[in-house]
């Protein structure tokens, strides 16, 4: 395997941190650090692209707190300086991570994304009749630094790159030796990367049929049962052994007429349902909306707006049917009399 001679100097480059500097700021540019540093935007550049080269540039500050998606998960959020350096670094070490994964992992890739993931499940659900479904327990948590750095190491051959994405990676432990950030960008990319053994194995030695992976959701196909859960066992003992991950006892096995959940669908050969999450989504959304109409923070106009945004969660499902059922059982007049 070639590796990337991609360096700190390409990172460093003027052009990629003014563009990692656009990107980081997305949707955050009320924020007073976003303003800060956007005010003064030469120095700060100038001060950042120093400390890249050097090798001195700080890492590891963040901003935790909590969520529920739908599961509580702690969130490690980057400081503005660190998010424009973790997209300064995507910028140039993801194509290099990109072309050494498999077409069927979609997350964290240009052109792929959840929804092709789905409907690249539902033309393997199509055609093979069994599958089996696994996912990794604290997939983010149990990943561990030293094969992590060793697989980054297969792909990228610059010393100083390589140290400080090691001093990335050695910022943040759920245990002694083991787990990445959810929050980061670099965190994405690098537990994507992580699993591409797996699907390597299920593709190349158990020879599956078809296979989708989204970050560590991981669906493949088979003839029958005794193929799909042969895979499984040969997937364990390698997501273990090799990867110090452990694979959820949930694992299904199942047939695909009867459907599987994949990235909030409901997906059977035929049809593209919604999954009971994403039917909760859509029904909070709505209450959201509905209740801002109410307390007068919007007009009509925004209400309908609001109401485009929750159907847009029910997108791409056969759901006309459930949608015209939600708006009988719950009109617009009685939510809003109970408001």
């Amino acid at each position: 395997m070639k590796r990337s001679a991609v360096g700190l100097a390409e990172v460093a480059d003027w052009h990629n941190l003014a563009a990692a500097v656009r990107r980081a700021a997305r949707g955050k540019g009320r924020r007073d650090e976003v303003r800060c540093f956007q005010a003064a935007l030469p120095a700060e550049l100038a001060q950042l692209r120093a400390d890249i080269l050097d090798g001195s540039v700080a890492v590891g500050r963040t901003r935790v707190f909590h969520i529920r998606d739908p599961k509580p998960r702690i969130i490690h959020a980057p400081v503005f300086r660190e998010r424009v350096l973790h997209h300064a670094l995507i910028a140039e070490m993801g194509p290099v991570l990109d072309r050494g994964l498999v077409d069927d992992s979609f997350a964290c890739r240009v052109g792929k994304g959840a929804l092709a993931a789905v409907r690249r499940a539902q033309h393997h659900a199509e055609r093979f009749p069994c599958y089996a479904q696994i996912d990794i327990r604290s997939c983010f948590a149990s990943i561990d630094h030293a094969v992590l750095r060793r697989l980054l190491a297969r792909r990228f051959k610059n010393p100083a790159l390589l140290e400080l994405v090691g001093r990335i990676i050695d910022a943040h432990h759920a245990a002694p030796g083991k787990g990445l950030p959810i929050g980061a960008l670099t965190s994405q990319h690098f537990a994507n990367y992580y699993l591409n053994g797996l699907d390597r194995l299920l593709l190349e030695r158990c020879r599956v049929r078809g296979m989708v992976r989204y970050m560590d959701d991981l669906v493949w196909w088979g003839d029958d049962r005794t193929a799909v859960r042969r895979a499984l066992t040969e997937a364990r003992a390698y997501a273990l052994g090799e990867l110090g991950l452990t694979v959820k006892e949930s694992a299904r096995v199942g047939r695909s007429r009867d459907g599987l959940t994949l990235c909030g669908y409901r997906i059977l050969p035929d049809r593209l349902l919604l999954s009971r999450r994403r039917k909760r989504r859509y029904a909070v959304a709505r209450r959201h909306w509905e209740a801002a109409f109410a307390a007068g923070r919007i007009d009509a106009n925004g209400l309908q707006a609001g109401y485009a945004a929750a159907l847009a969660i029910t997108a791409h499902a056969d759901a006309a049917a459930w949608r015209r059922e939600q708006l009988h059982r719950h009109p617009l007049a009685d939510a809003l009399r109970r408001l």
